[in-house]
């Protein structure tokens, strides 16, 4: 049997498309603990959910399974583009539903990873879905913070007025744009004076064969952002966050502030058993593939995830 297995499975109205990494001398026959690991804003589930960090733990002798966003990559759902908090966190949950479906999987000990706004994504999804045994964020960024702040430039009143006259000229016939999120290049950014390390280090993984997928689009219909401008990844985490939390961040803040949040997070978890793990001389896209950095985080997230699942 192959390594790593693409599958798709029923969501709300369409299917998701996911790879299924499966551990050495995987026999079906076995029951495995499983882990559901979730891909960045605009990423898609060949980069480093799955090439990084669902490979490494498959290793270490995990089933696993890394989907692509519902409206992204391969997986269903339209118009495309769509980067909605609660439909993230609802893809979660259906990858649990898969996940629990399968022979093989024990069902009571699935756990949970993300990377940058999917590490937040799980950390919410664990909030809320108690099914998710450990949850681990690799660099999480809050996307709702950072939507009203970062991609609002501070203004997010103006940010809402304005994706409200998106979807009114939209409800009147006018085209949706899917709007990029990046520059084209490191060198376009710089002479655009842009300084900010996560934008020129997200570019830079993006935009060139470092990271570069078809499916990476780092796009976003950003008609389609409101319902982003009023949530929080970490709401109700001092009372329902209970379960085994692991954090991972560089100590090179940007931005996009996963450093910020790591922090935020750690301290406002219930949950008892709680680490951080701050990777000294790196930074947030250090931590996507750069052998290194992702060695310090693995060291420590597989006999976590080993521990708690």
């Amino acid at each position: 049997m192959n390594s790593v297995q693409t599958v798709t499975y029923q969501n709300l109205g369409w299917e998701t498309a996911a790879d299924l990494y499966l551990p050495p001398g995987f026999d079906e026959h076995n029951k495995y603990p499983a882990i559901v690991s979730t891909h960045p804003i605009g990423s898609c589930k060949e980069q480093t959910a799955g090439n990084i960090y669902a490979k490494g733990l498959a290793q270490e002798g995990f089933i696993v399974l890394v989907h692509d966003a519902s409206f992204q990559g391969a997986s269903g759902g339209t118009p495309r583009g769509i980067e909605d908090p609660s439909v993230r966190v609802s893809d979660i949950r259906f990858a649990v539903d898969y996940l629990q479906s399968l022979s093989y999987v024990d069902a009571d000990r699935i756990g949970a990873i993300g990377v940058c706004g999917g590490g937040a994504y799980t950390v919410h999804a664990g909030i809320t879905d108690h099914r998710l045994k450990a949850l681990v964020s690799i660099t999480g960024v809050n996307y709702g913070r950072l939507i009203r702040e970062g991609f609002a430039q501070f203004k997010p009143r103006e940010l809402a007025q304005h994706i409200a006259g998106m979807r009114t000229e939209q409800a009147q016939g006018a085209a949706r744009e899917v709007s990029n999120l990046l520059p084209e290049s490191v060198d376009s950014a710089k002479q655009a004076g842009i300084t900010d390390i996560d934008v020129l280090e997200a570019t830079e993984y993006y935009k060139t064969a470092r990271g570069q997928q078809p499916n990476g689009t780092t796009s976003q219909l950003m008609s389609f952002s409101g319902a982003a401008m009023g949530w929080d990844a970490f709401t109700h985490a001092e009372v329902l966050l209970t379960q085994p939390l692991m954090i991972v961040i560089g100590d090179k803040p940007g931005g996009f502030g996963a450093y910020r949040d790591g922090w935020e997070i750690y301290g406002r978890a219930a949950s008892e058993n709680k680490h951080i793990v701050v990777a000294e001389g790196w930074s947030h896209y250090d931590l996507y593939d750069k052998p290194e950095p992702v060695g310090i985080a693995l060291a420590q997230v597989v006999p976590f995830f080993k521990d708690n699942l």
